[in-house]
C-alpha cells in the first residue's frame, strides 16, 4: 500500500461526526485572572519595573505634573539635541524649556531622510504596561505614528501607573480590546534587540537604543 493509500485508508476509517471541543483555555486563564484581583498596584509597578530593568529599558518615577520637567532634565543628560513629538502633548512641551522640538507633522515621504538622520529622541504616549513581562502596550495613530517608536535611538514613553496591569489577558479584558481594537498594536519591552545564530543577544542593533520610560502617578514616589 503506497503511503498515499495509506492515508486515505486512515482518514475513511476516522470517526464521523463533530470533533470534541477543545477545553476552554481562555475561559480558564480568565477565571485565574480575576480570582488573582489582577495583583496588588503596589505590587504590579514593582514588578513592571523589575522586568523592564531585565531588558535594558530604564523606568524614571514622575508626577503627573512634573514629567516635563524631568524629561527636559533627561534630554540634557543624554544630549538630545531633537525630540520628535506629536499632537497629544505639544502644549506641554512647548513650556518645557526642552531644546530642538519637533513635530510629527508631515506624511513620512516628505521628510524619511531627515527622520532617520536627524532626530535624537522620540516621546509617545501609551495605552498602559504589563507587569508580567515589562511590556509597553502602544496603540500608534494619526497624531503618534508607529514610526516615532521604531526609528529615533532614544524612545521616551509616558506611562500612567494605572494602567499597569497584571498580564496581557488583564490589559485586553480592563481595556475592552474587542471592542476598538486598532489596526495596529505595538507590545514593546526594552529597546530593540536582535540576535544571531548562536543566539547572543544585541541590542540597539535596529530601532532605540534606549527605552526610558516616565511612569506617572500622583506623586513621584521612590
Amino acid at each position: 500500500m503506497s503511503a498515499r493509500d495509506n492515508i486515505l485508508q486512515r482518514l475513511r476509517q476516522a470517526p464521523q461526526g463533530p470533533l470534541p471541543l477543545p477545553p476552554d483555555v481562555w475561559g480558564q486563564q480568565a477565571a485565574l485572572t480575576a480570582a488573582a484581583g489582577a495583583g496588588d498596584r503596589g505590587e504590579r509597578i514593582r514588578l513592571f519595573c523589575e522586568k523592564m530593568a531585565f531588558w535594558h529599558g530604564e523606568v524614571v518615577r514622575a508626577s503627573r505634573s512634573n514629567w516635563p520637567a524631568k524629561l527636559r532634565a533627561l534630554c540634557l543628560a543624554k544630549g538630545v539635541r531633537s525630540l520628535l513629538h506629536g499632537d497629544r502633548h505639544a502644549a506641554l512641551l512647548a513650556g518645557s524649556g526642552i531644546a530642538g522640538l519637533r513635530a510629527y507633522d508631515r506624511p513620512v515621504e516628505e521628510w524619511k531622510a531627515e527622520l532617520f538622520r536627524d532626530v535624537d529622541a522620540s516621546l509617545t504616549s501609551t495605552r498602559g504596561g504589563i507587569a508580567e513581562t515589562g511590556t509597553l502596550i502602544i496603540w500608534p495613530d494619526a497624531s503618534e505614528p508607529r514610526l516615532m517608536s521604531l526609528v529615533p535611538p532614544i524612545h521616551f514613553a509616558l506611562l500612567d501607573a494605572d494602567q499597569i496591569h497584571a498580564n496581557l489577558l488583564a490589559a485586553i479584558s480592563a481595556q475592552e480590546w474587542s471592542g476598538n481594537l486598532p489596526t495596529n498594536a505595538l507590545l514593546v519591552s526594552g529597546p530593540s534587540k536582535t540576535a544571531d545564530i548562536q543566539v547572543t543577544l544585541a541590542y540597539g542593533a535596529h530601532g532605540p537604543k534606549e527605552l526610558i520610560v516616565l511612569l506617572l502617578d500622583e506623586e513621584e514616589l521612590p
